[in-house]
């Protein structure tokens, strides 16, 4: 048995399982407004903007980073989420369906584990948009 099996870290190169999210439209970002407290502008869609009285025309992101938190959780409970991160080019558009999807890049217990994650839908190749940092249970409590 290797080091890896023993502590049961992902292999670098494994694939998460796909996860599809969206359509996004005013009510579901309502929704995710008032379960994560975030009314910040930057992070809303246009219509959610001013369902809540906001003027100024923000741009999305923040939600498609959120999905990618309950992904890693169901992919690994033995793992738990230290850094969650990300750049996002091209923000999700309100009705678009997204396919989240990752893959392990780095796996140790001295720097734990990094997983790029993507999303990709219809009118948009995939693209890595973050990076989370994982460790196991076990050395994090």
């Amino acid at each position: 048995m290797t080091a890896r099996e023993a502590t049961g870290l992902p292999e670098i190169g494994e694939r998460l399982p796909e996860v599809a999210i969206g359509p996004f439209d005013a009510e579901s970002l309502l929704r995710y407004a008032r379960v994560s407290g975030d009314d910040n502008p930057i992070h809303l869609d246009d219509a959610l903007a001013a369902a809540i009285g906001l003027s100024a025309p923000p741009v999305q992101g923040m939600k498609l980073l959120a999905a990618f938190e309950p992904m890693l959780r169901a992919w690994r409970k033995d793992l738990f989420v230290v850094r969650l991160g990300g750049t996002f080019v091209q923000p999700a558009l309100r009705g678009e369906k997204i396919t989240l999807s990752g893959r392990v890049v780095r796996s140790s217990l001295q720097d734990g584990v990094l997983v790029r994650l993507h999303a990709h839908g219809a009118s948009r190749a995939p693209a890595v948009i973050a990076e989370a940092t994982l460790r196991p249970a076990a050395n994090g409590m």
